[in-house]
């Protein structure tokens, strides 16, 4: 069975950093494309961060110079640094594994950034 599980997130103040963790199960994880998404309140799910299983890497322009994607395939992580953090980071912040025809999502985990 596939699974993804989130770590990683939390309260921070504006200004500060978190790193998000993201392993993978159930999957050979390096044929896979990781990514980061995050959806806050009253708002649709937006594209954070993606990254190739040759480590080109994609950034949402509202997180570009602030977040870096990373993965360790022989892990089975994807990880997710995000630093300069700012209240409108806010989000439930999930993890995602795709390829041709298949997508996993994670539960998500809470990131919270105060003023």
């Amino acid at each position: 069975q596939v699974q993804l599980v989130e770590s990683g997130g939390g309260l921070v103040q504006a200004g500060g950093s978190l790193r998000l963790s993201c392993a993978a199960s159930g999957i050979i994880f390096r044929r896979y494309i990781g990514g980061w998404y995050r959806q806050a309140p009253g708002k649709q799910r937006e594209l954070v961060a993606t990254i190739t299983s040759g480590g080109t890497t994609n950034y949402g322009d509202s997180v570009k110079g602030r977040f870096t994607i990373s993965r360790d395939n022989a892990k089975n992580t994807v990880y997710l640094q995000m630093n300069s953090l700012k209240p409108e980071d806010t989000a439930v912040y999930y993890c995602n594994a795709g390829t041709v025809g298949s997508t996993t999502w994670g539960q998500g985990t809470q990131v919270t950034v105060s003023s």
